[in-house]
């Protein structure tokens, strides 16, 4: 069976489940070949064994948390000519979706992003995609050289199936353009405790209908009782409700959590473009008429004011 390369996307060693999920549909087209690179590396191949992966080539060096994303496309493109794989798996971040294209373009193959489903096919891997603000779900595949797929977070299930994961060294040679752009300096983003928006198993988004800031408050109640992200429209953040890092639409970020709750928003297009793809929606909204009810599973015509404290307590008594 042909082996597939997946990018390691890794803090110091703890393994982000984005990449345990992209393990999961390596394995559906080959034997998952994965790639660490960077700090903690090598304390990647324990958890990376556990979720199917035969073999972890790893390359440590100071320049992949030095310099911008070139170091680890010379990295990539180094373990395509070790494996000759039959494609190579990025998440969907954004860092992951330029290092895939820069790496497609070195060599010389198309490319697929954002990619929520794969399966095995005659002529290589097939890729599902939604596009077009999710109106339309489209199969496609790579044609010319080596398949580079970008998948987006929550796309299959984490399963754990044991392998060897064999750690292996992998040789670099950095290109000079490697150190073409420096990291100057760091700030970690404050942390509020709760997942990061687009790994989320569940969200709760807030909209124009909660009409403030400080009304964000029962948005943030409701999402830490289930555990779950808070996003928010376009209308909230331009409006300056809440921050542009916890956008969610066609000019924010995309989600596909599990469970995707949307409180006091229309529906617009672009809010539909970066949650339509949940597995389960549910909309509170006092306007019956509202598009975003076109959509759900399952819908509440009512005051979010009303009905989300009173699913805020009626959680936390089922959990107590």
């Amino acid at each position: 069976m042909a082996e597939v390369l997946v990018y390691v996307d890794h803090v110091d060693g703890a393994v982000r489940k984005p990449t345990l999920e992209l393990l999961t549909l390596a394995r559906r087209i080959g034997e998952p070949v994965a790639v660490a690179l960077g700090n903690g590396a090598g304390d990647t191949a324990a958890t990376l064994a556990e979720h199917g992966a035969v073999k972890v080539l790893t390359h440590e060096a100071s320049e992949y948390a030095d310099y911008l994303v070139v170091p680890k496309v010379d990295a990539l493109q180094a373990a395509v000519a070790a494996v000759s794989p039959a494609a190579v798996l990025v998440p969907s971040s954004a860092e992951g979706k330029e290092i895939a294209a820069r790496l497609a373009l070195r060599l010389g193959s198309g490319i697929i992003t954002d990619a929520v489903d794969l399966e095995a096919g005659e002529e290589g891997p097939v890729a599902t995609q939604s596009v077009f603000a999710a109106s339309f779900t489209t199969k496609s595949r790579v044609s010319k050289g080596t398949p580079v797929i970008t998948v987006k977070p929550n796309s299959a299930a984490v399963e754990a199936a044991p392998a060897a994961g064999a750690v292996e060294a992998l040789s670099v040679t950095f290109s000079e353009k490697a150190t073409g752009t420096k990291v100057t300096g760091r700030t970690p983003r404050e942390s509020t405790g709760r997942p990061e928006l687009t790994e989320a198993a569940i969200v709760v988004s807030g909209g124009r209908g909660v009409n403030g800031a400080e009304n964000f408050a029962i948005i943030e109640a409701l999402a830490d009782s289930l555990g779950a992200a808070v996003g928010a429209s376009r209308a909230a953040v331009d409006a300056g409700w809440y921050p542009h890092t916890n956008q969610v639409g066609q000019t924010g970020k995309s989600v596909s959590p599990q469970l995707y709750i949307a409180s006091g928003i229309s529906g617009a297009i672009q809010h539909r473009a970066g949650m339509q793809t949940s597995k389960t929606i549910v909309a509170i909204n006092k306007d019956a008429e509202a598009p975003i009810f076109d959509l759900v599973d399952y819908g509440v015509v009512g005051d979010l004011f009303d009905v989300v404290p009173a699913l805020t307590e009626e959680i936390k008594t089922r959990k107590g």
